[in-house]
């Protein structure tokens, strides 16, 4: 009679286990919101849309077409001492390592424990140890334990995956930095140049300056000139020796920003010369620009795989809800009493095998609230994917209009220049043949200089904004095959069991 009410039980038991299950930790409709971007779907401007669409993107090494080998060699040294690429170059391997522990969870794992021990045993008349009462044994054991995960709901695997995605964003991340790198020290490459022209423009103008002194001194022991003309030709040599100076200075601490970039002393820096730097034919847009920048520009590529991590990540906690269930088993030899390794013999060998299954019931909500993270993290993850996307091609667009105007305010500096100095040269002759005073001949000689230092720093711009535009496009570090698909970076579905 009570096993017939035993079995009547059972099925009863396994109703009530699974009312349990379903209604005390079910998800309760906790899933992500966030949808990524499709790069086709924005609009790209009048500047994208108008730019050559046959050529090439960046060469991995992008800034040899400014004709530079210092510059050259500088980069190359910098990719090779930089701490921050060393830093970035110990991530990555640091996120390989991790993916390789989450890897190992899927193995069979064994491990091994043996304890030897004197024991010496008490006399308890109700709990004795009988026959050992007041005597000294060996107590010794050896055991090799087992377990395998059976991983029936790819608790295992996608853990395994997410920190594999975790790895390739790392390596994105790398390329990202070795891209900053390359461009923080073309940049402060092309200060150091202007910096160089400006000194020459300054330069210039003291040995004018010093020029029209001298003739002012002339003119005076001529008879023809006056105290107050020598005075004012004096009064600008002062300030034009501090701004030599302060370009000096500029020079030696753009020096010393180069050194730093490329993890060197300011000694190295020092034997930096004057740069020699050219740009020849501009950069052209290759086809499909948004669409490609999912493969060629680090950042970009960094945050799909932080999607994709993030995604495995709700399928680990999805996979929270089940029961998990675990191959153990054993094997041990143990013995108390006679020699030291007795226990080693076939005799004392005992074994154990079988499932071990946890079951989640009640949890206080601990189950829910790891997957409302998840589903949170994949959409952080989804919204700077996304920003991270509309400012690719904002930076790119931006470039594109920077650099178009740069060739036209070129070309307006280079016309100013020529004017300013036909004006100088006019105001010069005057001045030697007294047809006008020193005033007109001040005027355009600061005329002159300020048109000549727009024109560097026009020229200056120009340089850069090719660097830059060739930064947005991903600087020829193209991820190729790295790039997850888009079913790797869709958001899971909640399953039917747990909804």
């Amino acid at each position: 009679m009570p096993r017939r009410i035993s079995r009547a039980l059972q099925p009863l038991s396994v109703l009530a286990l699974t009312l349990a299950i379903s209604g005390c930790i079910g998800t309760g409709g906790i899933a992500p919101q966030g949808k990524a971007l499709e790069a086709n779907s924005l609009a790209t401007d009048e500047a994208i849309q108008s730019a050559a669409q046959d050529a090439n993107w960046p060469t991995a090494q992008w800034w040899q077409v400014y004709g530079d080998p210092q510059l050259n060699r500088w980069i190359d040294l910098a990719l090779q001492g930089s701490p921050t690429l060393a830093i970035a170059a110990a991530r990555v391997r640091q996120a390989k390592s991790m993916a390789g522990v989450a890897e190992a969870a899927e193995s069979l794992q064994i491990n091994g424990d043996a304890t030897l021990k004197r024991h010496n045993w008490p006399t308890d008349q109700f709990y004795g140890p009988g026959e050992l009462a007041n005597s000294t044994t060996w107590d010794n054991n050896a055991a090799l334990g087992f377990s395998y995960a059976l991983d029936l709901w790819g608790r295992e695997s996608n853990a395994t995956e997410r920190a594999v995605d975790m790895a390739h964003m790392s390596v994105a991340e790398a390329r990202q930095a070795q891209l900053e790198l390359q461009d923080n020290i073309v940049r402060a490459y092309i200060e150091l140049s202007l910096h160089y022209a400006q000194r020459d423009i300054v330069d210039a103008t003291l040995k004018q300056q010093q020029q029209i002194l001298e003739l002012a001194q002339k003119r005076l022991k001529g008879g023809i000139g006056t105290h107050f003309e020598v005075s004012q030709a004096e009064t600008p040599l002062p300030e034009t020796h501090r701004q030599l100076d302060a370009l000096d200075e500029e020079i030696a601490l753009s020096r010393n920003q180069l050194a730093a970039l490329a993890g060197k002393g300011p000694g190295e820096g020092a034997q930096l010369q004057r740069p020699t730097l050219s740009l020849g034919a501009p950069l052209k847009l290759p086809s499909s620009l948004p669409a490609q920048l999912l493969g060629q520009r680090p950042d970009v590529v960094a945050s799909r795989w932080q999607v994709a991590a993030q995604a495995r990540g709700i399928d680990v906690a999805h996979a929270g809800f089940y029961p998990n269930v675990d191959l153990v088993g054993s094997l041990g030899y143990m013995a108390t009493g006679g020699g030291a390794l007795e226990f080693l013999t076939g005799k004392k060998l005992n074994y154990s095998v079988g499932p071990a299954i946890s079951l989640p019931i009640f949890d206080g909500g601990r189950l829910r609230a790891e997957l409302g993270e998840a589903s949170a993290g994949y959409d952080i993850a989804v919204a700077k994917y996304n920003q991270t996307l509309v400012n690719a091609l904002k930076n790119i667009s931006d470039q594109l209009i920077r650099r178009e105007s740069m060739d036209k305010q070129q070309a307006f500096a280079a016309e100013s220049v020529a004017t300013a100095q036909k004006t100088y040269d006019i105001a010069m002759i005057a001045y030697q043949r007294g047809l006008t005073d020193y005033l007109n001949v001040l005027n355009a000689q600061t005329l002159l200089f300020k048109q000549q230092q727009v024109q560097q720093q026009v020229q200056a711009a120009r340089l850069s904004a090719h660097a830059q535009l060739v930064t947005a496009l991903g600087g020829g570090l193209g991820a190729g095959s790295d790039v997850p698909n888009d079913s790797q970076t869709q958001a899971p579905k909640t399953p039917a069991l747990l909804r």
